[in-house]
């Protein structure tokens, strides 16, 4: 069994923050694959769906970010899940917007969503680093990311929660270069390729 998390902050207040991109890319997900409707499980929303052969466990901690790894452990430990079975869906500050990397373990990078579940679990699971872009100063950050994506910013947002939903069996068979490859391919067929992303307009709000 393999484990998805997407990490965002509970509540229709922040359902549109640039940190909840994990929240949406694990609904377009459950979206895409028939997944049940969601229900309490975990110190969390779960569901379930059927994976290139694999079964997933698609989980939204309720936690809070700075909580998350509570709700990561308690699923991970109850179905006997390997930590490099555990796929995490989060935003990333050092990738432009709508770039997509996948990686095992490293840093967090003060992230406080990964560093809870690296706290609760330990570092060895697979990250899907969702680019948000920077906005340019440290202290611009908090506001930066509690903050909704800007109009501009919403096709690009779609487009790679859908693609991100079309490739997700890859992620499930462990084969990630296979899944990013094929994120950035379906991106660049929507025209947004290696062209810089539509934030600008996103910073000016803040």
């Amino acid at each position: 069994m393999r484990l998805f998390v997407g990490l965002g902050n509970p509540g229709a207040r922040y359902a549109g923050n640039r940190h909840n991109v994990g929240f949406m890319a694990v609904d377009a997900i459950a979206r895409a694959h028939g997944a049940p409707a969601w229900r309490r499980r975990f110190s969390g929303e779960g569901t379930e769906a059927v994976l290139g052969g694999q079964r997933v466990l698609i989980l939204k901690p309720t936690t809070f970010m700075n909580d998350s790894g509570r709700a990561v452990a308690e699923a991970q430990r109850f179905l006997k899940i390997a930590l490099s079975d555990v796929v995490v869906f989060h935003d990333e500050l050092d990738l432009a917007p709508g770039k997509v990397r996948v990686k095992l373990g490293g840093g967090n990078a003060g992230h406080n969503g990964l560093r809870s579940i690296t706290a609760h679990c330990g570092n060895d699971y697979r990250r899907v680093r969702i680019g948000i872009g920077h906005p340019g100063d440290k202290v611009l950050v908090h506001p930066y990311v509690l903050s909704d994506f800007a109009k501009s910013e919403a096709p690009w947002v779609d487009d790679l929660c859908a693609a991100v939903a079309d490739h997700a069996a890859l992620l499930a068979r462990g084969e990630d270069s296979s899944f990013q490859n094929k994120v950035h391919l379906a991106l660049a067929a929507k025209g947004w390729g290696d062209a810089k992303r539509p934030d600008e307009a996103a910073r000016k709000e803040l």
